[in-house]
């Protein structure tokens, strides 16, 4: 299986967890990528264009907010959110990535996956569901993996959305307040961040060993919504948009003849 000759170490102590965008410049940011998203979806749609959007990150780092502000301006038809779980114990009986082969998107369509095949390197390798020798085989697997749909054609963007650990809590305990958001949280949440140094130790090995030039990590700090919310919008916006003209394609002949008769014909009802 591939792997990275010399991976280029990562450190997430390297990235500026300060980073924040000027509320006054966030809803026009905002306005102007969506509107991208929404151009670049109508270029796929009826093409042979289709795109993999890959979203990881530490709990309430904003994976969902940043989804939501993707998903709330596209059309259902061609675009998916996977929303990815735990396996199941049918998925067990398989290798790992099948269940993401059977949600990959179709020409035309673009597919956002909330948490994906990376579970096999980070909360299997961290909670011992994997065993060692396969978390580290896993590496070369999805490099192949990912080759495999880059060479289909597929274009390929990974988010990592990455928060403070004093951020994380403070997010939880609003949640905890927030009759809304409740439903989010678990015992779970609280129990990781007792294996937190383990976790970041994963994600640093998985972002040095798996980013490559056809699918590289944008890793992002998330300390602040917004500026993580447009940074990651921003990556998404040009890697799907790199290369292709964006223009609206013209009303299909056929379409503009139908429609000038359709008005004729009422144009001649009403006058008779």
């Amino acid at each position: 299986m591939p792997e990275i000759d010399h991976p280029q170490p990562f450190a997430f102590a390297a990235l500026d967890m300060k980073a924040k965008l000027e509320d006054d410049t966030y809803d026009a940011r905002l306005a102007e990528l969506q509107g991208r998203l929404v151009a670049i979806e109508q270029t796929y749609l009826g093409s042979k264009e289709s795109a993999v959007i890959v979203f990881e990150g530490w709990d309430a780092a904003g994976k969902g907010g940043a989804i939501r502000r993707i998903s709330n301006v596209l059309d259902p038809r061609g675009f998916k959110v996977w929303p990815i779980a735990a396996p199941s114990p049918e998925d067990l009986k398989r290798h790992y990535l099948a269940r993401f082969w059977e949600r990959l998107p179709k020409a035309g369509e673009i597919a956002v996956f909330d948490r994906s095949w990376y579970g096999r390197v980070l909360v299997e390798r961290v909670e011992g569901f994997a065993p060692e020798a396969d978390w580290r085989r896993a590496y070369g697997e999805i490099n192949a993996f990912e080759t495999t749909l880059a060479d289909a054609g597929i274009r390929i963007v990974k988010i990592f959305l990455a928060i403070t650990r004093e951020e994380q809590l403070a997010r939880f305990v609003k949640r905890m307040d927030d009759p809304l958001k409740r439903w989010k949280l678990s015992a779970e949440d609280f129990r990781n961040r007792g294996k937190w140094d383990a976790y970041i130790e994963a994600a640093e090995e998985m972002i040095a060993k798996t980013s490559t030039a056809d699918a590289p990590w944008h890793v992002i700090p998330s300390n602040s919504k917004k500026y993580s919310r447009i940074t990651a919008l921003q990556a998404v916006a040009d890697r799907l948009s790199s290369g292709l003209d964006l223009t609206p394609r013209p009303l299909p002949p056929d379409v503009a003849e139908a429609a000038r008769q359709a008005v004729e014909a009422e144009k001649e009802a009403k006058q008779s």
